[in-house]
């Protein structure tokens, strides 16, 4: 997916050096020259515009965009690229960082943000959660990156959909702690059954990342405990 990144700065760099190695295509954009060190990313592409103008998110291609993520230091630039992205440029998903949390209240529809972060771990998964429906994204790393917590939307073909928890055999140290439901959380049983577009939350280690994805994309054979 095309990514605009919005600030140069360390959490905007964080999140394109995450992104890009995730196999995204990512633009950053700032309004300082001196913020625009191409060599610090180099794999993303830069330009030299202020963000809050029009003409510069055109410039910027939003149109053809699949997420922007407002990452500046400041929260109303951050408001208003949200604002203009979403409401000049229609662009599916708007991920915004809150900087001062007495500010978080302004962070929300009405200003264009599907979701607001400070993260820049956590931005990057909500921005992949968001279009990726049958991949997994990493949430968070426990124990120094030894475990990890993971997400996946169950995609509505996958052979797993309508089978029991209890009748699944997970790959190796994974868990499944989680189901989010219609935007409610369900604690699963083992008599509880998947359903299609269910987001599943797991704990496991990197290792059996590339195992559980693959055990529960479409067309996979069923496997049962």
């Amino acid at each position: 997916m095309r990514v605009v990144i919005t600030g140069a700065g360390s959490v905007g760099r964080s999140v394109a050096r995450e992104l890009l190695a995730n196999g995204h295509h990512v633009l950053i954009v700032d309004k300082e020259p001196r913020a625009v060190q191409t060599a610090r990313v180099a794999d993303a592409e830069w330009l030299l515009a202020d963000a809050c103008e029009i003409s510069a998110l055109n410039e910027a291609g939003l149109e053809s965009c699949d997420v922007v993520v407002a990452a500046t230091g400041d929260d109303k630039a951050n408001l208003v690229v949200s604002l203009i992205a979403k409401t000049e440029f229609g662009v599916p998903r708007t991920v915004a960082r809150v900087n001062n949390p007495k500010n978080e209240w302004m962070f929300d529809e009405a200003w264009g943000v599907d979701v607001a972060v400070s993260t820049p771990r956590l931005m990057t998964a909500l921005v992949e959660e968001a279009v990726s429906v049958g991949d997994l994204v990493r949430i968070f790393e426990f124990q120094q990156g030894h475990a990890t917590m993971v997400s996946m939307t169950l995609p509505r073909d996958s052979t797993y959909a309508g089978v029991r928890v209890g009748d699944l055999s997970w790959p190796a140290d994974t868990i499944l702690v989680g189901v989010i439901r219609q935007n409610r959380p369900i604690a699963p049983t083992r008599d509880d059954a998947l359903e299609a577009g269910d987001e599943l939350l797991f704990l496991t280690v990197p290792e059996s990342e590339s195992a559980l994805e693959q055990m529960l994309s479409p067309g996979h054979v069923l496997r049962r405990s």
